[in-house]
């Protein structure tokens, strides 16, 4: 194996001990998922029984929870696998290897990887046995919006980690917070057009709006939403390359201008 693969698979494994060693870990992973796919399976089946719609709110509301809560999984895997370096005050050991920005940031991808694995198994089981979500009235589309989805909650949890090595660990309660700030915008259980003008806009730049636009195109089968799911594509990439290239450049800096002692364990005295 490459050197540069057995540094990303060392921080896969020191994940991997953490998890097994913490069970206060472990339990996260399924517990708050599992609340959620409960909560709005049910909600769903009450509005199917009092509603007189046409079609069945299942796979409309509990499929794009399902979808949005694996976002957010994705995410936070990242940003609590980093903060777990901050909460150990680990930085100095990590760099002073010869590990490098990429790799730290691989490892953190593979990490949230097997979490989020975890949270998406749970939350299918859960909608597929007791709420009969199916995940054939998607069609293969289903694999594309999983995949823009992913790639911006990388994106994301890549944000939320150079924003705390940029202003200090009192910065964590930023990050949290995050998924509910641009929920309005993403448009999970509405269509774009029921937004303000204004806030068209600013859904145009995110690509969770064009995956819930598409979802809801195929639902009202009316076919793939081709061109919406190629700009939501383009869009996930582009933050993903960018959100990386800005944690590089804040890591730089802290680590020119010595704010990465903050996260020694010297700093503790």
């Amino acid at each position: 194996m490459p050197p540069s693969l057995r540094r990303v698979a060392a921080l896969l494994l020191r994940q991997f001990y953490l998890l097994r060693s913490s069970p206060t870990r472990i339990v996260p992973l399924f517990s708050w998922v599992a609340i959620d796919i409960i909560l709005w399976g049910f909600i769903t089946r009450y509005l199917n029984s009092v509603s007189h719609a046409r079609f069945s709110f299942v796979p409309a509301m509990l499929g794009a929870v399902l979808l949005w809560d694996f976002m957010a999984r994705v995410m936070q895997g990242i940003t609590t696998a980093f903060l777990e370096d901050v909460w150990s005050r680990n930085f100095l050991n990590l760099f002073a290897s010869p590990l490098s920005v990429s790799e730290y940031l691989g490892g953190l991808i593979l990490s949230s990887i097997g979490t989020s694995t975890i949270g998406l198994a749970v939350m299918v089981l859960l909608a597929t046995v007791v709420f009969g979500l199916s995940f054939f009235v998607y069609g293969v589309t289903l694999a594309a919006f999983v995949l823009v989805l992913f790639l911006f909650g990388i994106s994301l949890g890549i944000f939320g980690s150079a924003l705390v090595l940029r202003f200090g660990p009192a910065a964590e309660w930023f990050i949290w917070p995050i998924p509910a700030f641009i929920s309005p915008l993403a448009c999970v259980f509405y269509p774009l057009s029921t937004l303000p003008v204004w806030m068209q806009w600013l859904s145009r730049l995110i690509p969770p709006s064009y995956v819930f636009e598409g979802m809801r195109h195929v639902l009202a089968h009316r076919g793939v939403a081709t061109a919406q799911l190629a700009i939501g594509s383009a869009l996930a990439l582009g933050y993903l390359l960018l959100m990386a290239r800005a944690f590089t450049s804040v890591y730089r800096h802290a680590v020119r201008t010595g704010l990465i002692a903050r996260y020694s364990a010297e700093s503790l005295t």
